[in-house]
């Protein structure tokens, strides 16, 4: 058994009632084949015996909901927008020197991911405090950074590239640098503080 953990998808979308009765058409259609005798006579199959399949089989492909019509995103971006202008309009009637929030680019995903590997590797520390590191963490940013690059290869302006090149460039390095200096800790005694006498 292993540590990952595990979630399940849930279609949040109400069932039509076509879809209700394809299902219940779907399922009758299976028994006559449980019944059907076999060589050796006729037998009851109360139930067959399921492949299990291996658990990264299982990870690999979850069972996933069908995808929303255009009809039901368009609604529900529709919808979206109405309550995130709702939002707004409650911050900002708090808030009336406040302009309206700048919308959300590519660059903003792209910080995001940024400044959340950074964090875990220790940056914006205090000074005079311990920086608290989640290496694990980190490695998974840059490993989405990476995969943002791989997937939008062809697809982004010629300024979105250069900047998910030079933000993936920096984290690794700070990524190696890191890991660097936690080897190196393992192996040699710990570094005095600075300003202590050798």
């Amino acid at each position: 058994m292993t540590d990952t953990p595990k979630f399940t998808v849930i279609d949040r979308r109400k069932m039509k009632a076509e879809e209700e009765q394809e299902h219940t058409q779907a399922a009758p259609a299976a028994e006559p084949r449980a019944a059907e005798p076999s060589g050796a006579g006729p037998r009851l199959v109360v139930n067959e015996p399921k492949q299990e399949a291996s658990p990264t089989e299982a990870e690999q492909a979850p069972e996933m909901p069908p995808a929303p019509t255009a009809e039901e995103s368009l609604e529900q971006k529709t919808a979206y927008d109405a309550s995130a202008q709702r939002l707004e309009d409650l911050v900002r009637a708090q808030n009336p020197t406040m302009g309206p929030q700048p919308p959300v680019t590519f660059d903003h995903l792209v910080q995001q991911l940024y400044l959340t590997a950074m964090i875990q590797m220790g940056a914006g520390t205090q000074a005079g405090q311990q920086p608290r590191i989640d290496i694990l963490g980190a490695r998974q940013a840059i490993d989405l950074l990476g995969i943002l690059a791989e997937k939008t290869k062809g697809n982004l302006t010629e300024v979105e590239d250069r900047t998910l090149q030079t933000v993936l460039f920096d984290v690794r390095m700070a990524f190696l640098e890191l890991t660097s200096m936690i080897s190196m800790q393992g192996i040699q005694p710990p570094v005095p503080p600075p300003g202590g006498k050798h």
